[in-house]
């Protein structure tokens, strides 16, 4: 059997979009499936498209996501270079650009731009160019001529006018297209780069790919790349194309949402393994009936056969919920890590961070969440005296008067501040009126927060409080209550 190798082959064109980074994902998930290889290339010859520092960018994606490539332009598996400009400067695709032009699959085209101008026309609103095969029909005399006058030319791929041609996709089938739709395209540009199409066909051959993935956007040129395998009398790869990405609204994922690229989103407080978590799930079903998978396990369930046709949403509330999965199940002293710029963004006292980080571990989804959830330990919000009524706990603002006022001599007696000793004491005043838990400690919660909803009880914030600040203000909620 054949060893697979996939490629991830980018543009450094900036950050990393989520299509893109689930193309990344799920070449890698096929070549480790079955132990194959997954390889690096950058494709840098559309100059005019090239932004300083993305390659870099695409290295740090791959490390941090853990798509750690076996081959690549720091790693030689034989087959390099593995950047596209430095095999163009090799001459490779020149070389086999003229392989073609020997065997009449491809021809010299010398024509101008005002020329090519000229055969435009309008098909459904859209201007579209359709090459006449004009070059084709120079003699050998003229070619020879031209090129030894120094004339600007393009290389053409020669297709057919007449008959069909089958691809088949392992997702989508077999499609078939008239020979007529398919353009003499340009495979050598008259700057001497390769076109994408071209140059990939080239490199997937020489580098030994077995499978392609790419989105499904790839699938009408499919035809195009299977006619230049052929032209060669190479083996076509297995190609798995990917379905769309779109927003909420059902519209393609683009940079305006917020989202649609890796980087954004770890921005934003979602952690990398959440992210390949949630993008391998984007367009692909497990067999099993969970969504939680670490990249080893992804690797080891995943079936490209079992991929949609269907666009995939892109859910920003589930990616959420997943991340709140991966953050209650992290190992608190990476959590803390990461978590500990977000509390010192608003807890400027001297307070126990980690502690408070304890209490936010399981509630957050995002690590921006934290904030809203804090807030209070630096500064008391202002709050309304009718928080003390609270009808499940039987709380009225009498009783939770009563309540304070009781306990805040309990309290200034208090030697031990911890949450164990605060929680004993309270209790055996619990214990001693007959009431509920709850009766004693709501009107202390909101007094030490001024909130309704807070990551732990009255005791566990006391001790993060102390006890000046946490009898200050009991104090206060007393007086408030009192001018109530």
């Amino acid at each position: 059997m054949t060893r697979i190798r996939t490629r991830y082959a980018p543009s450094p064109t900036g950050r990393m979009h989520v299509g893109n980074l689930r193309t990344a994902l799920y070449a890698y998930l096929i070549a480790k499936h079955d132990g194959g290889d997954f390889l690096l290339r950058i494709e840098d010859t559309d100059q005019e498209r090239f932004v300083e520092g993305a390659t870099e960018i695409i290295y740090r994606t791959l490390e941090k996501t853990g798509l750690i490539h076996d081959e690549g332009p720091d790693k030689d598996g034989g087959v390099g270079p593995y950047v596209q400009s430095e095999r163009q400067a090799a001459g490779i695709y020149l070389e086999y650009a003229k392989k073609l032009i020997e065997k009449g699959e491809a021809y010299y085209c010398f024509c101008t731009q005002e020329r090519l101008d000229s055969l435009k026309t309008m098909v459904n609103g859209e201007e579209i160019m359709t090459y006449d095969k004009h070059c084709l029909h120079l003699s050998k005399e003229e070619i020879e001529a031209n090129l030894a006058a120094g004339m600007p030319y393009v290389i053409r791929q020669n297709n057919p006018r007449e008959g069909k041609t089958t691809f088949h996709d392992d997702i989508y089938g077999d499609i078939t297209v008239d020979n007529a739709e398919l353009d003499d395209m340009v495979l050598i540009k008259s700057d001497g780069y390769p076109t994408y199409n071209f140059a990939n066909v080239v490199d997937d051959h020489l580098m030994g790919i077995t499978h392609v993935v790419r989105g499904n956007e790839y699938l009408s040129s499919s035809p195009k790349y299977n006619r230049l395998y052929d032209a060669f009398g190479w083996e076509v790869p297995v190609y798995v194309h990917c379905p769309l990405i779109t927003n909420e609204e059902h519209k393609k994922l683009s940079k305006r949402s917020g989202h649609a690229s890796y980087e954004d989103l770890i921005e934003q407080g979602f952690v990398s393994e959440a992210v390949v978590n949630y993008v391998a799930l984007l367009g692909w079903s497990p067999e099993e009936n969970r969504e939680i998978y670490s990249l080893d396990e992804l690797a080891e369930v995943f079936d490209y056969h079992n991929l949609s046709k269907s666009p995939a949403v892109f859910d920003i509330t589930k990616l959420k919920w997943m991340n709140g999965e991966y953050l209650k199940a992290m190992d608190f002293e990476k959590f803390y890590e990461m978590a500990e710029p977000y509390i010192k963004e608003v807890v400027k006292k001297d307070l126990d961070l980690r502690k408070i980080a304890a209490m936010v571990k399981t509630r957050i989804e995002t690590f921006p969440d934290i904030a809203g959830h804090i807030d209070f330990f630096e500064e008391m919000p202002e709050y309304d005296t009718a928080m003390y009524t609270h009808k499940k706990m039987k709380s009225t603002a009498e009783s939770s008067l009563q309540v304070l006022t009781d306990v805040l001599s309990l309290l200034e007696a208090q030697e031990d501040f911890s949450n164990d000793a605060l929680y004993e004491t309270l209790s055996k005043y619990v214990e001693e009126k007959g009431v509920k838990t709850g009766f004693v400690m709501w009107p202390i919660r909101t007094a030490v927060s001024g909130k309704q909803m807070t990551p732990a009880g009255a005791t566990e914030i006391m001790e993060v409080l102390g006890k000046e600040e946490s009898l200050m203000r009991i104090r206060n909620g007393v007086e408030k209550l009192r001018n109530n």
